[in-house]
């Protein structure tokens, strides 16, 4: 075997080209014996190494013990990329996005209702706060869960936010006063959500690499599809059982979901001996130009994200759509978001990870002028747009994920898109509270809210595509 010299660094992975072996007659021949026997000793001793690296400049990059890339894409060797245990964890993250994303994914059934029976009366910008805590809890705990299940596993975490969930749905029944919507629906289920989905996602990063965005989009699906359960189910259970009754009944559904995420949610790297350090957050990762652009856009794209979901139901009351078809269109919504979650997902690994996600926000982007803007009341239009938007903005929710573990060591994945999360949160608190601000100061009209939603996706766009450049420069067919 030819050994051989590392020389490039791609992303977080140095690959090896064949070492330039000198003139025989230019060196002395006992000098080359000595360097090509230390080589094959280092061979034997690093059997899973194709070819023979020491590559000080990883080592500089990434530490002593870097892992030396073989010359297939993402240290493909590390990854079963399959298997039974492998496809049962993608199963168990399916089960545990529907169970924490259900919420979410649903939040503008549940602020039509709220602010029109138990809070009637109290101003938009207050009732938002409601729904920008609990969005703001759903990402913010994430900045610590991440770190922990790079330490300890999905075991715990998945386990305590499972009770969580299941346990706010109980007290949703007994919640008629503000204070009561803040406890139940914005701390218990905010940071709930955030244990189970944070969790559901690192691990199926831990399984796959070169299809990585194929099966986090799969998993992230399962939260799509809880959002179009939830607001059919809520459409039909009210008018018959009532608010109390209703929130018990979607609990109960939950329980077998958890049961599910409980038992096939796992990691595949060992639990790391830990400290308090270890397992806090760690912002140098903000020292990378591209990490720190798309973190800012990150922002921006939820800023927009969470408007629709908070809004849409009742903007289509507004404008005097039925309250039937106002609820269906929230399940419209996530109808798209289930197809966007997966089939981009899936291009992207052929296509480029932050190549499709800037496509997907063009999405999302094109359908807010394009349709919302100008849809008024017409049928057509607003539901041609919840479908198209569905499917952009869901892109957007699954590829986050894989375009930032392709800037990180698998290892460090969780905590990384934890600090992510931990960006997300802030966009998430103030979204909802800015978007009930802007209704009232147009009269409580909607076209200030689309407006809105629209130019913090034309912010986020820039920022990825900023992203993209610091990594391929202004290459236009670059994968990335």
């Amino acid at each position: 075997m030819i050994p051989s010299e590392p020389n490039t660094t791609n992303g977080n992975l140095c690959i090896s080209k064949p070492l330039q072996i000198p003139n025989p007659a230019l060196v002395n021949a006992s000098q080359y014996a000595n360097v090509t026997t230390a080589q094959a000793t280092k061979t034997a001793n690093e059997p899973k190494l194709a070819t023979l690296s020491t590559d000080l400049k990883c080592e500089e990059e990434w530490g002593a013990g870097a892992p030396i890339h073989t010359g297939k894409d993402e240290d493909y060797e590390e990854y079963p990329e399959g298997g039974v245990r492998a496809y049962l964890c993608v199963f168990g993250s399916f089960c545990g996005c529907m169970l924490s994303l259900g919420l979410i994914n649903s939040l503008a059934v549940f602020q039509s209702y709220i602010t029109s029976h138990q809070l009637a009366g109290t101003p938009a910008s207050s009732a938002g706060w409601i729904f920008g805590i609990y969005a703001f809890m759903s990402f913010f705990c994430g900045i610590q869960v991440g770190p922990i299940f790079d330490a300890k596993g999905p075991k715990w975490l998945v386990a305590i936010g499972s009770l969580l969930i299941l346990l706010t749905y109980l007290l949703l029944g007994f919640c008629n006063a503000y204070w009561h919507f803040i406890l139940a629906f914005s701390i218990v289920g905010g940071v709930g959500t955030s244990l189970v989905f944070t969790s559901s996602i690192a691990a199926v990063s831990h399984w796959f690499s070169v299809e990585r965005g194929r099966w986090t989009g799969l998993a992230c699906a399962g939260g799509g599809v809880s959002g179009i359960i939830i607001p059919l189910a809520l459409h039909a259970l009210l008018p018959q059982i009532g608010w109390a009754w209703s929130t018990r009944v979607l609990g109960l559904m939950n329980v077998l979901l958890a049961i599910c995420a409980n038992l096939f949610i796992r990691g595949r790297l060992p639990a790391k001996p830990t400290t308090r350090a270890s397992t806090m957050p760690n912002l140098v990762m903000f020292k990378d130009k591209t990490m720190l652009l798309a973190a800012i856009a990150v922002f921006f794209v939820d800023w927009g994200l969470f408007i629709p979901l908070g809004y849409l139901t009742s903007y289509a009351l507004s404008v005097g759509i039925d309250q039937s078809l106002s609820y269906q269109l929230v399940a419209i919504l996530n109808a798209g978001s289930c197809l966007g979650r997966y089939f981009p997902g899936y291009m992207a690994d052929f296509l480029g990870r932050f190549n499709a996600m800037i496509l997907a926000i063009t999405v999302c982007l094109a359908s807010t002028f394009g349709l919302w803007l100008p849809a008024g009341n017409n049928h057509i239009l607003i539901i041609a747009f919840a479908a198209i938007f569905g499917f952009g903005s869901g892109s957007g929710i699954s590829l986050v994920p894989v375009c930032v573990g392709q800037l990180c060591q698998t290892e460090e994945y969780a905590r990384y898109y934890a600090t992510c999360c931990t960006v997300m949160s802030f966009a998430t608190l103030t979204g909802f509270p800015v978007a009930g601000a802007v209704i009232g100061a147009c009269g409580g009209e909607y076209w200030g809210l689309i407006i809105f939603t629209g130019v913090s996706y034309t912010i986020g766009a820039a920022f990825f595509l900023a992203a993209r450049i610091t990594k391929t420069g202004w290459v236009l067919y670059a994968k990335f």
